[in-house]
């Protein structure tokens, strides 16, 4: 049987900084899946996850700063296509990597990710996927082996092959990202990537090069040791899925491990960080 999930559509005004945190807020409430447009948002949650009062806590909807107004609906999870259809609009980064979905016009960049993301996290669109994008960009990853750690999508560790990357370990806790996962790797052909699904408990006897983790602060906290742990010397650390205030405890945490803070990306108040062992 299908999950069902909920469709909220957020209107936001002014639309910066308030949907970015809206974004966040939802995310740790357990809605799974954003997709922004040009009024705000659609988000997505399971109905086994919802709850009447689910969004009592948000606190940016208390603030008289910005306007904020919503609906929702049920949809059924094998109506997703057509929800997304109405809803991704493709993106680019830094005119060099086009992120769309199989119906839009390939518009022939130098690297062209295809997902069909369901209700999985990495589209693109939001700003710690699209940062983390950008720092693989800079990277010289040839014959890398990387790991890309909540990989929603898929879509970091389908980036990374492009650029030469390989092997290529892809792992995320959820079921649904797995399996979404496993869809992208190969409509996009990728032939040196696996696709697991668990935790940083999988980590046991692993070495990469690259470690690729965007996925929130409290999460990045408790696993960095391990990360850090499977990583060769010489390796390169990508962290994402925080905010720039998150920045002095997430380094606090990576000197314990001997990590030196290399470079930052910042977009809107969220940052992607990029570490040397």
């Amino acid at each position: 049987m299908d999950n069902i999930y909920i469709e909220y559509t957020f209107k936001v005004a002014p639309k910066e900084p308030a949907t970015e945190i809206l974004i966040a807020e939802l995310g740790i409430v357990g809605f799974e899946s954003f997709v922004e447009n040009d009024n705000g948002f659609v988000a997505f949650i399971q109905q086994q996850d919802w709850r009447e009062n689910l969004l009592d806590d948000i606190f940016i909807l208390k603030s008289d700063e910005f306007k904020i107004s919503f609906t929702h609906k049920e949809i059924a999870q094998e109506n997703w296509n057509e929800e997304w259809e109405k809803n991704f609009t493709p993106i680019q980064v830094d005119g060099k990597v086009s992120i769309r979905a199989p119906f839009h016009e390939n518009p022939n960049l130098p690297y062209d990710i295809v997902i069909e993301p369901k209700m999985s996290f990495g589209t693109g669109h939001h700003e710690t996927t699209h940062m983390m994008v950008q720092h693989l960009l800079e990277l010289n990853v040839e014959n890398k082996k990387v790991l890309d750690m909540g990989c929603g999508t898929g879509i970091l560790a389908i980036f990374a092959e492009m650029k030469g990357a390989k092997p290529i370990d892809a792992i995320d806790i959820d079921n649904w990202c797995y399996l979404n996962s496993l869809e992208n790797v190969e409509r996009n052909n990728c032939k040196s990537i696996s696709v697991y699904e668990g935790d940083a408990s999988l980590l046991v006897n692993k070495k990469y090069d690259i470690v690729i983790a965007n996925i929130n602060r409290n999460i990045l906290l408790t696993d960095l040791k391990t990360y850090v742990n499977c990583l060769n010397e010489k390796g390169i650390v990508l962290l994402s899925g925080f905010y720039e205030e998150d920045i002095p405890i997430i380094d606090a945490e990576a000197r314990k491990y001997d990590l030196t803070l290399d470079t930052v990306i910042k977009r809107n108040n969220w940052v992607a960080v990029k570490y040397l062992k």
